[in-house]
């Protein structure tokens, strides 16, 4: 197959329209300033809540480039030193079923790690689609044969042990110059006839561009919204004026809020160029405060301009997605946070795991930057930074008093801070949990520690398990736990501890970087796959 119309101008002779409107008008609409009196501390406040996030990522596409390999996936979705922490793994539905069972590997080892999979086509089967003025489109005979298709393909994963956790109708039904077309009117009928048969949640309508004009036909039906799950958009050229969307805040209550797919700000710089990087940070700000999407997600994980490079490493803009996707885990949400404090700087907050995790992006000179944290008991934050000279550099802990502590912020650099973080930098090799619950009660009263294992996933011939530590009045440093299967369960593979099973009875011990659980606080410490009857189980620690 051809390579995709976004990759270098020598490889498409479509390819300078999207980066035309990159080049042309997305970077100028980011050039927004603060005047100097408007300039001011940070006030943190976490009793205002807004979205919930649901993850970041990137894409998979083995028939268009070379699978991720084994290593590679791990860095990708593992939350390790040296890793992405990604948490979103989106795949293509290949119009022939042939090529299906080579998305499977990376998706495999995503969901084992955590990750929500989610798919989506560029083309039905060559047998349902006629040609049209406009292209190439679904007949629309055969709409329920494409919804059998999506559920076939939905089907294929699960029975290789990946549960979907969405499938998209059309990727870029707006900008369908070498795949399947659809209007708006077209992409509500097949909402309202046939996506109710889909065993999945059901994602649309991923316009390229986050046009209106294609999801407002949707919010505005309420029989084809009914049948929607995610309103899906990407953000290629889009303004930052068109990042919000009153609509959806109005009609959208229930469904969820995502980017699927974007690069930024273009596919021809190296992702190392150093402070361009740092626009992929400041877009993430943009992307989470003024849209409210709960998902991010890149284009090609591994690519020469993508947060992978061809080597395995993480890029420099793989490391401005890593202050948010380490840090910011699916299940926290986003609460209240000055902006925009000063000129080119640019911070958001989010809470979960009884923990508050800020990102400023600074693409401005070196600041003395003051935070203020309501209603916290927080007595430190860790820190991480990524500038010219590294990235995710563990910084020493700052005192926290009163809710309040300053900050210097490098140069042109991005910084995640995190509370409950640990003096050892555990944030940058855990970042929370996989599966994010939110805030936890802490201690228990008995000031014991209070362990649970919980299923997040269960595709019935297996399941992934996390467990979770609450420790009582008394920090733990170092834990080693136990627990019994009542019924015959059995752990296959484990990640974040050293592990082991002898009849019914699980050990399980801290390595290292995971290890400390602050007093009254619930920490999520690993995770697992199982066979056997899926349960939750609680045990003493």
């Amino acid at each position: 197959m051809t390579p995709r119309r976004n990759e270098s101008q020598g490889t498409r002779r479509k390819a300078l329209s999207r980066r035309s409107f990159l080049a042309m008008s997305a970077l100028p609409a980011l050039a927004v300033a603060t005047p100097a009196s408007a300039q001011s501390a940070v006030v943190v406040d976490p009793s205002a809540v807004r979205q919930q996030i649901q993850g970041f990522g990137g894409m998979n596409h083995t028939v268009w480039i070379n699978d991720l390999t084994a290593a590679q996936r791990d860095t990708a979705f593992g939350n390790g030193q040296g890793q992405l922490g990604f948490s979103v793994l989106r795949i293509p539905v290949h119009e022939n079923q042939g090529d299906w069972s080579g998305e499977v590997a990376t998706a495999q080892r995503a969901s084992e790690l955590g990750a929500k999979v989610i798919a989506s086509p560029w083309n039905p089967p060559a047998s349902m689609t006629e040609s049209f003025s406009g292209g190439k489109r679904l007949r629309y005979d055969m709409y329920d044969d494409y919804a059998r298709h999506l559920n076939d393909f939905t089907d294929y994963m699960s029975a290789n042990g990946v549960n979907l956790y969405g499938i998209s109708v059309q990727n870029e039904p707006d900008y369908a110059h070498d795949w399947t077309a659809w209007t708006a009117s077209e992409i509500v009928r097949f909402l309202r006839e046939n996506a109710g048969s889909i065993n999945t949640r059901v994602i649309a309508p991923e316009s390229f561009q986050y046009r209106k004009n294609m999801s407002d036909p949707i919010l505005n039906d309420s029989q084809a919204l009914a049948n929607l799950d995610i309103l899906g958009a990407h953000l290629y050229g889009t303004q930052l004026s068109d990042f919000d969307y009153p609509l959806f805040e109005q009609n959208g209550s229930g469904k969820e809020l995502w980017m699927t797919e974007v690069y930024y700000p273009n596919s021809s710089d190296s992702a190392d160029l150093w402070p361009q990087a740092l626009d992929v940070g400041e877009h993430l700000h943009h992307a989470m405060v003024d849209a409210q999407f709960q998902a991010y997600v890149w284009w090609y994980i591994r690519r020469s301009y993508g947060p992978m490079r061809e080597d395995g490493q993480i890029s420099k803009r793989g490391a401005n997605m890593a202050h948010f996707a380490k840090f910011v885990r699916p299940g926290y949400v986003r609460i209240d946070a000055t902006a925009n404090p000063r000129s080119n700087l640019y911070t958001s907050a989010y809470k979960g795991d009884s923990k508050v995790v800020i990102v400023a992006v600074n693409k401005g000179s070196s600041v003395s930057q003051p935070f203020t944290m309501l209603d916290t008991t927080a007595t430190e934050v860790s820190s991480w930074v990524t500038d010219a000279s590294g990235n995710l550099r563990p910084q020493d802990p700052i005192a926290v008093s009163n809710g309040s502590f300053t900050a210097t912020l490098p140069a042109q650099s991005i910084t995640t801070f995190v509370t409950g973080a640990g003096s050892d930098g555990g944030g940058d090799d855990d970042g929370g949990g996989d599966d994010g619950g939110g805030d936890d009660d802490g201690d228990d009263g008995t000031g014991a520690c209070q362990g649970r294992v919980e299923v997040v996933n269960d595709w019935g011939s297996g399941w992934q398990g996390n467990v979770t530590l609450t420790a009582g009045s008394t920090a733990v440093d170092g834990w080693n736990v136990s627990w019994n299967w009542p019924g015959g369960q059995q752990i296959s593979s484990s990640w974040n501890a050293d592990l082991s099973q002898s009849g019914s009875t699980v050990t399980a011990s801290d390595t290292g970087w995971n290890a400390r659980i602050e007093a009254g606080q619930s920490r999520q410490v690993f995770g697992f796959i199982a066979s056997g009857p899926a349960v939750d189980v609680d045990f003493s620690c």
